[in-house]
């Protein structure tokens, strides 16, 4: 098997597997109020989600910034509940529509926060190897775009099918699975080993 794809189907397993739900959660949190027609501004937050990701493997790796395996492993799910709460509370609300450059370095800061949770699993994979670090990252990095559009496709579809089949008001649907994603999360917010100190 190439290095290209031994590093994009770590990228695609990395998000496609049953112990990364805390990565399919914040997917799904960022999407839900969207549907198909919304399609450039999704593209833009999973890349600047992915972005993020590959700025934190780049700092982490090459020694520039280091952080606690215990404080990443809160704020992971604290990016989801946030993404959640703020979906709860303005859903089906109109007026002014959020500044698109505000939600992408929002979603860009939480990809970063995301991709401290992806380094050892990382370095476990690429301890050892001949390639590079940056080539490995960019083409980890390239599956793990991939599997989020999967995802994310699996979710408007979901969504769509929800909302005309079910009938589901799009409102509805973003205040119960916003609901759902919280009532996930929070025990693992709760439950961190940081609390128990």
């Amino acid at each position: 098997m190439s290095q290209f794809l031994i590093y994009f189907q770590l990228g695609l397993k990395h998000i496609l597997n049953i112990y990364s739900y805390d990565h399919i959660l914040f997917l799904i949190a960022l999407v839900i109020p969207l549907s198909f027609k919304d399609w450039k501004r999704i593209l833009l937050l999973i890349t600047s989600f992915t972005l993020g990701h590959t700025v934190a493997l780049l700092l982490t790796l090459y020694g520039i910034i280091a952080v606690k395996v215990t404080v990443v492993e809160l704020l992971i799910p604290i990016t989801i509940l946030i993404v959640a709460l703020f979906h709860l509370f303005t859903a089906g609300k109109s007026g002014k529509k959020e500044s698109l450059n505000l939600v992408f370095f929002i979603t860009l800061f939480f990809g970063i926060i995301h991709g401290l949770g992806f380094l050892n699993y990382f370095r476990n994979m690429h301890h050892g190897a001949s390639v590079s670090k940056l080539l490995a990252i960019l083409e980890s990095s390239l599956g793990i775009e991939a599997a989020q559009l999967v995802v994310v496709l699996v979710v408007l579809i979901l969504s769509y099918i929800v909302q005309t089949v079910f009938r589901f008001s799009k409102r509805d649907w973003a205040l119960v699975m916003s609901a759902f994603i919280i009532g996930i999360v929070l025990p693992i917010i709760l439950g961190n080993e940081i609390w128990l100190r």
